[in-house]
C-alpha cells in the first residue's frame, strides 16, 4: 500500500490502488463507545483483547470514510459523524487536505444510515457540503428509517438515530437513488451484508484484475470481533444474523484473499484477514 501526500499538507493518508482507481481512507476521528455494548463476551475478555491489540483507548471507535477517484467520478463511501454528539467530524477537513472539496464529490455511497455514517450529510447554513453528490443506498435501508411503525417502536436512543437519518434524507431528497443489488457505479458492486441494519451493504471494487471490499460495519471493535465473530454489538438490528454474516464474510475474504477496508478498522484503513487455527486475525496493510 502507498501513502498519498498532497502538496497542500504534510498530512499522510492511507491509500491503495485498485487497477486505475485510487482509494484513500479519510479519517473522521474518534467517537466514544463502551465495551458494555458488546454481547456474547465477558467484559474482562473484551478489555484483554483490546489491550493485547495495543488500543490506546479501548472504548474509542475510529471512523473512516473512503474516497475513490475513478474514471471520471469522485466518490465518497460514507460521510462520518459530522461532529454529532461532539465526536468525529474531521472528514470534510481531511478531504480538503487530500485535495478534494466536498462539493467536488459527485456520488456518495452509503453502507447504512447510522449517525456516524450519514452525519456528514447534515450541512450547516454556511457550508455547501456535498451539494453536487448523488446519494446512493439500498432500498431496504431507506424504507426502514422512513417507516413510522419502526420509529414508534424505537428506544429513546434509537429514536435519535431515526430523526438524524430522516433529516439527512429530507435534505437530499432530490438526489437520492436506491438499488436492490448489482453494480451501483461502473466497477462497484453492492454486496448485501444483513444483520447490522435492514439494508447494510458492502461495496466491492473490481478494476484491472484487482479487488477491494469496503465492508461497512462488519466489525466495530476489530481486535475483538475478528477473533470472536460471534460477538455482536447493541447497535445491530439482528445480532444473530449480524454474527452469521460476519462469520461467512470472514471465511469468504480469507478464501479469496480479498483485501478489505472498513469504517471502524482503524486509521490505517486497509487490511487483510488471515485464518488462525479455528479463528481469524486482522493484519493491516502498511
Amino acid at each position: 500500500m502507498r501513502r498519498l501526500e498532497t502538496g497542500m499538507s504534510a498530512s499522510l493518508f492511507s491509500t491503495r490502488r485498485v487497477g486505475d482507481v485510487t482509494v484513500t481512507a479519510i479519517s473522521d476521528g474518534y467517537m466514544p463507545d463502551s465495551l458494555g455494548f458488546l454481547t456474547n463476551i465477558d467484559p474482562a475478555d473484551a478489555l484483554r483483547l483490546q489491550h493485547n491489540a495495543g488500543a490506546p483507548d479501548p472504548t474509542a471507535l475510529h471512523v473512516n470514510g473512503y474516497l475513490l477517484r475513478m474514471r471520471g467520478h469522485t466518490v465518497l463511501i460514507d460521510t462520518g459523524t459530522g461532529g454529532l454528539r461532539q465526536s468525529g467530524g474531521k472528514l470534510k477537513d481531511n478531504l480538503r487536505l487530500a485535495g478534494v472539496a466536498p462539493a467536488e464529490i459527485d456520488a456518495i455511497l452509503l453502507t447504512h444510515a447510522h449517525p456516524d455514517h450519514i452525519g456528514g450529510l447534515l450541512k450547516p447554513l454556511d457550508d455547501v457540503g456535498f451539494s453536487n453528490a448523488e446519494l446512493v443506498l439500498h432500498e431496504s435501508e431507506l424504507a426502514f428509517w422512513q417507516d413510522d411503525g419502526h420509529l414508534a417502536r424505537a428506544s429513546e436512543r434509537a429514536r435519535g438515530a431515526f430523526l438524524i437519518a430522516r433529516q439527512a434524507f429530507d435534505e437530499n431528497r432530490d438526489r437520492l437513488r436506491t438499488f436492490k443489488s448489482g453494480e451501483v457505479l461502473p466497477g462497484i458492486t453492492a454486496l448485501p451484508l444483513p444483520g447490522h441494519t435492514a439494508g447494510h451493504t458492502g461495496y466491492r471494487l473490481d478494476a484491472g484484475g484487482n479487488s477491494l471490499l469496503i465492508w461497512g460495519d462488519i466489525v466495530h471493535f476489530p481486535a475483538i470481533q475478528i477473533a470472536r465473530p460471534d460477538v455482536s454489538i447493541a447497535f445491530d438490528l439482528d445480532a444473530e444474523l449480524a454474527a452469521t454474516t460476519r462469520s461467512k464474510l470472514l471465511d469468504s475474504v480469507v478464501t479469496e484473499r480479498l483485501p478489505i477496508a472498513g469504517m471502524h478498522i482503524g486509521e490505517l484503513g486497509f487490511a487483510r484477514i488471515e485464518r488462525t487455527g479455528a479463528g481469524y486475525a486482522l493484519t493491516y496493510d502498511e
